[in-house]
């Protein structure tokens, strides 16, 4: 399915871009849809991170991001590098002792902060001491007048934070920002919004319950981690490529999940599950067609059970994930090394999923043979292995009704109660 982000950039009082914003869409159309705010900000963060790539996006700028006070509570934004973004805390975002604590440690950890389309409450206790935390203060020059901004700008003055005009649509809105000492400046004057999209594969959100409720566990086992991700193929891309973005890109290249899941950490798995949760619980369930899931995991299947008998079970994760990534050029819309350039596979795995003739290759080659009835195909390549045609059919019939119980709703890999 496709998904969008719209990035908007944020100038200098040179014209020199410094910053984006990164909004909110759900289709080509520019204005931002009335949804519930953490599932929004859920949706940007997964479509950026994930699925577009956030240097991609930003091209090494700092991003602003919208958060809502139960992200903030959450801890969110540190699961994200302080380079890479800049904390957006929404108006509708009361000031309250515990914000200015949230606030406070951010500040420790190295982050920007900004308030979005501020309002001086003077009746709230917390409202000044907020602003000692505060980085940046965006003013919104199309919903305010020049007295309320100039009774804006002379509370600011007292604190070492920047101003950013926003909204500005008009020559005489950037000058009359630039005379009142605005650093920064945002609006149709400068740039509207662009909208960037990609494609994305929908996961399942029974899936994310189980990972999370496991990982509640003091005793949880890698193990069972890997083989509900195994089981979504949505969730084992974006391990992957989560693993091969620019904080986490490891020195190894990856051959199967358990792998990857030692390598990035429960503590941060944990961390993004949460994030993919949000969005799929506020709404966002579109689904793969079910015979693409299970084509996929009965090739993964298929080819785990092969390489079993031919190389040894050491080898089978490797041709797992071979079978389970086959359709991802299909899915995505993309040439498959377009596709698993943005992942770190290990060398003869991107190949033979890059259709090069390997041992690899063959072996699925052999699998989508048998799904075709391509029946003389099948016999060529079947005798270059030590497989007879009936353990062929035996695997077969072994990953079809495998992938068949991991479809079936009412399955789970292991009990959570």
């Amino acid at each position: 399915m496709e998904v969008f982000v719209a990035r908007q950039p944020i100038f200098n009082i040179d014209n020199r871009v410094v910053s984006y914003e990164l909004l909110y869409r759900n289709d080509n159309v520019n204005s931002f849809p009335n949804i519930d705010g953490d599932q929004a900000t859920a949706d940007v963060i997964i479509n950026s991170f994930f699925n577009i790539g956030i240097d991609n996006l930003s091209s090494g700028l700092p991003c602003f991001i919208n958060f809502t006070e139960n992200l903030l509570k959450h801890k969110v934004p540190t699961y994200f590098s302080p380079r890479d973004i800049v904390i957006e805390i929404l108006e509708n975002v009361t000031p309250s002792r515990e914000l200015v604590e949230i606030c406070r440690e951010l500040k420790k950890l190295g982050y920007k902060i900004a308030l979005d389309d501020y309002i001086f409450y003077s009746n709230n206790l917390y409202s000044l001491e907020l602003l000692k935390f505060v980085d940046i203060v965006k003013i919104d020059f199309m919903n305010t007048n020049k007295i309320e901004r100039k009774e804006i700008e002379k509370i600011i003055q007292s604190f070492n934070i920047k101003l950013l005009a926003e909204k500005v649509e008009t020559k005489e809105q950037f000058e009359e920002a630039k005379q009142n000492g605005y650093t920064y400046f945002q609006g149709y004057y400068f740039s509207q919004p662009v909208i960037i999209s990609t494609f994305d594969i929908p996961a399942s959100f029974r899936s994310y319950l189980q990972i999370v409720r496991l990982l509640s566990n003091e005793d949880v086992s890698i193990e069972h981690i890997s083989m509900i991700i195994e089981q979504d193929l949505s969730l084992a891309y974006k391990l992957l490529k989560l693993i091969n973005s620019p904080a986490h890109r490891p020195t190894q290249k990856i051959h199967s999940i358990h792998q990857a899941i030692i390598l990035l950490g429960l503590i941060e798995i944990k961390r993004w599950i949460f994030i993919l949760a949000i969005r799929e619980n506020a709404g966002w369930r579109q689904q793969l067609s079910e015979e693409v899931c299970r084509t996929s995991l009965t090739r993964a299947k298929f080819c785990e059970l092969i390489s079993e008998k031919q190389f040894g079970k050491s080898e089978s994760p490797k041709f797992f994930l071979l079978g389970l990534f086959s359709l991802l050029d299909a899915i995505l819309f993309k040439p498959m090394d377009e596709v698993l350039n943005q992942l770190s596979l290990e060398e003869s795995l991107f190949n033979a999923l890059c259709g090069e003739e390997n041992s690899m290759r063959k072996v699925l080659d052999l699998s989508i043979a048998l799904e075709k009835a391509e029946w003389e195909k099948m016999d060529e390549l079947l005798q270059i292995t030590d497989l007879t045609e009936q353990e062929l059919s035996r695997f077969y019939q072994q990953a079809w009704e495998w992938s068949d119980q991991v479809m079936n709703e009412d399955f789970t890999y292991i009990s959570l109660d």
